[in-house]
């Protein structure tokens, strides 16, 4: 299993837009199966992505998906006021296969 952890905060203004792109890749997200977990939580400004995957081959398709590029692209010409921190997490205990 692969875990990754991504915070980052945005501008105030950017709240709203970031939570509709955030719900887009994610109706593609749900179209994909069930080999992936991916959740976001949000406190004000700031945006937390849990994501975990079976394996690197379903990590590949999931942030290859246009929609989710997409995303990122915006999210990232929006003038972040802190950029993504990229986390590897070990699994240590799961309920999850």
């Amino acid at each position: 299993m692969i875990a990754v952890k991504v915070t980052y905060r945005v501008k105030p203004s950017f709240v709203a837009q970031n939570k509709q792109n955030i719900q887009a890749f994610m109706q593609d997200f749900e179209k994909m199966g069930a080999d992936f977990q991916y959740t976001i939580y949000n406190s004000e400004t700031t945006f937390t992505h849990l994501s975990h995957y079976k394996n690197e081959e379903i990590q590949a398709a999931v942030l290859n998906t246009p929609s989710f590029k997409a995303f990122q692209q915006q999210r990232d010409d929006s003038g972040l006021v802190s950029p993504p921190q990229i986390e590897v997490l070990t699994p240590v205990a799961s309920t999850w296969e």
